[in-house]
């Protein structure tokens, strides 16, 4: 089947393309202020955070394992295989009165030039009551594989959506 040709939107001013985004992957810090909400709480509160940037995909934020409250986090079952950044383990995230199984997950010993995720959780943000970056809430990628945060500051078209498979 051949694939449909994809027309990038272009940025506007403060905005970043994620076609702009390399392959493999890049891994950098971001001052970023990120807040998750979930079970009726703020579990996380930080501004130190990673952003792993990849082609056609928004970003995707590690937060700190310790900035998550104790509990928080439980292993869950399963695993992925990422080309880049190696095996992935999944979390469940728990909150009393709500649990969402296998909606984080972390990379316990990343391939080399991943090292900076060793001790990051990363969110599915359409599983959490709300993800704000900078005051904004976020909007998750397409689809039930990708853990894409997108924001007014990045454009598509994402990966993930009806059509994108062979992207």
């Amino acid at each position: 089947m051949k694939q449909k040709r994809v027309t990038p939107a272009v940025p506007g001013p403060g905005q970043e393309s994620v076609w702009d985004y390399p392959r493999p992957p890049r891994v950098e810090p971001s001052t970023d202020r990120v807040v998750v909400r979930f079970g009726g709480d703020v579990i996380v509160d930080t501004d130190d955070v990673i952003r792993v940037l990849e082609t056609s995909h928004p970003p995707v934020y590690y937060l700190p394992r310790a900035a998550f409250p104790p509990g928080s986090l439980e292993p869950a079952a399963g695993n992925s295989w990422c080309e880049y950044k190696g095996r992935a383990s999944y979390l469940s995230v728990v909150a009393p009165g709500r649990r969402e199984e296998s909606a984080a997950w972390t990379y316990p010993a990343p391939a080399k030039g991943y090292e900076a995720l060793v001790d990051r959780i990363a969110l599915y943000p359409g599983r959490m009551e709300e993800c704000t970056v900078n005051g904004e809430r976020v909007q998750p990628q397409p689809g039930d594989f990708y853990g894409g945060w997108i924001t007014s500051r990045v454009v598509g078209p994402f990966k993930g959506e009806p059509g994108t498979l062979g992207w």
